[in-house]
């Protein structure tokens, strides 16, 4: 279970990592559990969708070679060096995806929840808490609502997730991505319900938390108003319909290939060697391309699962131990 989404980070600079004073251990790749039989040009498919973004000097032949590569995995061999980043116990790896959530231009009885677009007036931070701009008139009357959902709980989820698609009644669909927030930190409501002695924290999943919050309606809006942070959209244009959304690189964002990290530890656009332990153990090379305001730390990583609601199960479940090997880039050799 994630509710980790980027809520409003900004977009770091590719490659661009802030120093940490975290441990880092330097491996080979033999010391990678799996690494032989992954598919490393699914990874290498991935890496390329932002290796054409400006970069430092050090990545550059990377980037260079990465375009030209036959070989995979030879290509990640030779152009990188393993690196273990922060201690030695086990780090905390979830899961997020796009929600696909029908939905409509305009009011109707059936789609009474807004998602809205940024108002103009949000110049100061934080703006207005969640249960301010969802009692009063703050956004009312200003043409700010981009569509209407049917369900006020997905509402919010959308909002966790950070980028959806709306199903139109024509049979069309829009996608929406985040545009802005109002300033306030990000508070888990699924942690919360665990402070509550609701759910218990080793069970506790995205779809419990629904659940509970439709069965509970009026105590689940206050829940989710112990959330102040509240996400505005904007309409995404020009995006193929097989594609992922937008991560923080502005670039889409590949299914069970991208991960969200922390930049002051994992550069954006690195590849990243994940090994997590758990119902479905994972043991596969994923390119950081994305963020996440609850992901924080060296160990801490969110990993994208796609689009609809197989992916938003999959997410929703994923909650297990493991950890990640930032590969770095090596000097040129030939």
């Amino acid at each position: 279970m994630s509710f980790t989404r980027p809520d409003g980070a900004a977009t770091p600079t590719p490659h661009a990592n802030a120093p940490s004073s975290a441990k880092r251990t330097r491996l080979s790749f033999g010391a990678l559990d799996g690494w032989e039989d992954d598919d490393h040009a699914a990874a290498l498919t991935a890496f390329r969708a932002t290796s054409d973004l400006p970069v430092g000097p050090q990545w550059q032949a990377a980037h260079r070679a990465a375009r030209a590569a036959t070989d995979a995995r030879a290509f990640f061999e030779k152009h990188f060096e393993p690196v273990l980043i922060g201690a030695v116990t086990p780090g905390l790896f979830t899961g997020y995806y796009e929600p696909e959530l029908d939905g409509a231009l305009a009011p109707t009885d059936r789609f009474r929840a807004p998602i809205y677009a940024t108002p103009p007036e949000m110049s100061a931070s934080p703006w207005a808490t969640r249960a301010e701009i969802e009692a009063g008139t703050l956004l009312t009357g200003q043409g700010l609502e981009i569509a209407w959902l049917e369900d006020p709980v997905e509402a919010f989820f959308l909002q966790i997730q950070g980028s959806g698609r709306i199903r139109l009644p024509d049979g069309t669909a829009i996608r929406v991505g985040f545009d802005a927030k109002n300033g306030h930190p990000y508070r888990s409501i699924g942690q919360e319900l665990v402070r509550r002695g609701i759910f218990d924290a080793t069970t506790v999943s995205a779809q419990a938390v629904k659940d509970w919050l439709r069965a509970n309606p009026e105590a689940g809006r206050l829940l989710m108003q112990v959330n102040d942070s509240f996400v505005f959209f904007r309409t995404l244009t020009g995006i193929p319909p097989d594609s992922g959304p937008p991560g923080a690189m502005g670039r889409p964002v590949t299914a069970h290939r991208t991960l969200a990290v922390d930049p002051a530890f994992t550069p954006l656009g690195a590849p990243v060697w994940l090994e997590t332990d758990g119902p479905a153990p994972i043991r596969r090379l994923m390119i950081a391309q994305d963020v996440g305001s609850a992901i924080k730390g060296p160990q801490r990583g969110d990993i994208f699962y796609g689009t609809g609601a197989h992916a938003g199960e999959a997410a929703g479940n994923m909650r297990d131990p493991g950890r990640m090997i930032v590969l770095e880039p090596v000097s040129p050799r030939t």
